[in-house]
């Protein structure tokens, strides 16, 4: 269960990373693609918000504590900080590969929940799959266009 309780908390750490990038992004994004990107990025800011809460929130319920503080998710985290002197397109691209290692990580994350039987936290992270690939289209999609 620890190993299972510590990649919870990176992926809590990562998705708040995502979180922050996104944001930044949002409020940096220029160029011809400024309205469509900066809405995408509020939406997708947004859902990434509330998945930090489920997270942690799941990791409560396991009884475990939450990093909580930016000292100790930034010791966590996977995710690399966002480039606000980016062009729209390299944003896109970027937020893209960021929502695919998230992918990959709750994918190795539900085999440790399946190893401990543990249907909450599967649950959990197969809807955040969902998430991140939708995600991961989205942005995709949009960089086609640029």
């Amino acid at each position: 269960m620890d190993e299972l309780y510590s990649r919870l908390g990176v992926l809590l750490a990562d998705t708040y990373a995502l979180y922050l990038k996104t944001q930044n992004y949002h409020w940096h994004v220029r160029g011809p693609l400024f309205k469509s990107m900066h809405e995408l990025f509020e939406e997708q800011y947004r859902e990434l918000a509330e998945a930090v809460d489920d997270v942690a929130e799941r990791l409560r319920t396991l009884g475990q504590r939450a990093p909580a503080t930016f000292k100790a998710l930034e010791q966590l985290k996977t995710i690399p900080d966002g480039d606000s002197t980016l062009l729209a397109n390299e944003m896109v691209l970027e937020l893209a590969n960021d929502h695919n290692r998230l992918v990959q990580d709750l994918n190795a994350a539900i085999v440790l929940a399946q190893n401990v039987n543990d249907e909450g936290t599967i649950s959990l992270l197969s809807d955040r799959i969902v998430a991140h690939e939708k995600s991961r289209w989205m942005l995709s999609i949009s960089s086609e266009g640029s």
